[in-house]
């Protein structure tokens, strides 16, 4: 199968280690086994020996019933007989063009977003069809365009709500609007929500599944829950075929997750509120920093985003996405992702859930290119 590179991922990869001002990351601030444990006010040590005490065999292969019912919690209509634990959302994302999509198949997937939604579909011999985002319209999709692609071999539609790179929030009706055409061709409407919760107002954050009986939901302990380390995510919906297909799938890929994975995930959904919180804090006082940046950058500009992690900063400087942070990195120590890893030049994607002092530093450095680059250095 050959596949395009995957721009974002290997551009971390190269350069994320060495980075002196990490303001690339898209986690919220991660969290080490203490600090979970005593934010929870669980015993740790009481876990830990009773879970050492554990042969460590396959676990229960459709998930540990804690974390399923966990993961029930953070939606209205669901049940954990419809949840699907995964390798994280990337391994969810992937399962659910792995069962799902067949060549020939018509996938509508929105741009700019994570690469996964539209070159996965596209390497399986898909229609892909792009539905541009478009920064006039607050980087949200045009529904005439999406109504106009959406014909009756549509097998998929792929949205990002809240979006990356650009943090933008589909508003319930939209999504309502879109799970109309979807519904119109007998579509399924494939949501990756690994964002979803961390809105800069408070307020219920619309699930896909929550609204469409075909609609799938994916998300992960990963961003939210600033558990990246241990890959974890999930794949939910309501549809029985589809159900079916991917517990068949995941026969020949998965088989199941770990048991300390997923018994740590357990604890944190049992105390979801109070990491959600502690999150949510964190990119609503980040987000306002990076506000105020922005409003003192005269060669940058925003759509200030309603949710998630991540911002697309525009800039007017005469360089190419890739020369541009390459050069900031080296030059500032400031390490941000090129706009062209998500195909839109002459910006860059702003993380801003680290903790404040690093993003902080991390844009005053930004500012110390800038002035490079007008200096003409």
């Amino acid at each position: 199968m050959k596949i395009k590179a995957f721009a974002v991922e290997e551009w971390m990869n190269e350069y994320e280690v060495g980075a002196k001002y990490n303001i690339a990351e898209t986690c919220v601030d991660s969290v080490s086994l203490d600090e979970l444990f005593a934010l929870c006010g669980e015993d740790r040590d009481a876990f830990l020996s009773a879970f050492c005490s554990r042969r460590l065999t396959y676990g229960d292969i459709e998930g540990a019933p804690a974390f399923r019912e966990g993961i029930c919690r953070l939606y209205h209509s669901l049940r954990p007989e419809e949840v699907i634990t995964t390798h994280g959302a990337a391994g969810a994302n992937h399962h659910v063009f792995y069962s799902l999509v067949e060549p020939g198949d018509r996938v509508i997937s929105v741009m700019p977003a994570y690469q996964q939604l539209y070159s996965i579909p596209e390497s399986y011999g898909a229609d892909l069809q792009i539905l541009r985002l478009r920064e006039e319209n607050g980087w949200l999709p045009d529904l005439q365009e999406l109504q106009a692609l959406a014909t009756p071999d549509t097998r998929l539609i792929c949205i990002n709500n809240p979006n990356n790179p650009t943090g933008a929030l589909m508003p319930a009706p939209m999504l309502r609007e879109i799970v109309e055409i979807a519904r119109s061709v007998n579509a399924y409407v494939l949501c990756d929500e690994v964002y979803r919760h961390l809105t800069q107002e408070d307020g219920w954050s619309e699930s896909i599944v929550d609204l469409y009986d075909k609609g799938i939901s994916v998300s992960s302990m990963s961003k939210v829950f600033s558990l990246a380390g241990l890959r974890l995510g999930w794949i939910a919906t309501h549809d029985k075929a589809l159900m079916r297909s991917l517990l068949s799938h995941r026969d020949y890929n998965h088989i199941s997750c770990g048991m300390f994975d997923e018994a740590i995930a357990g604890i944190a959904l049992a105390h979801a509120d109070r990491l959600l919180k502690r999150s949510q804090d964190i990119v609503r006082e980040n987000a306002a920093i990076v506000a105020g940046w922005v409003e003192r950058e005269s060669h940058i500009r925003w759509s200030c985003p309603q949710a998630g992690t991540t911002a697309l900063i525009c800039y007017d400087y005469d360089l190419p996405s890739y020369e541009f942070c390459t050069r900031m990195y080296h030059e500032s120590g400031a390490f941000v992702t090129p706009g062209d890893c998500f195909e839109q030049p002459k910006s860059f994607r702003l993380g801003y859930a680290c903790d404040a002092q690093t993003l902080r530093e991390g844009l005053c450095a930004c500012s110390r290119f800038f002035r490079s680059l007008e200096e003409g250095r």
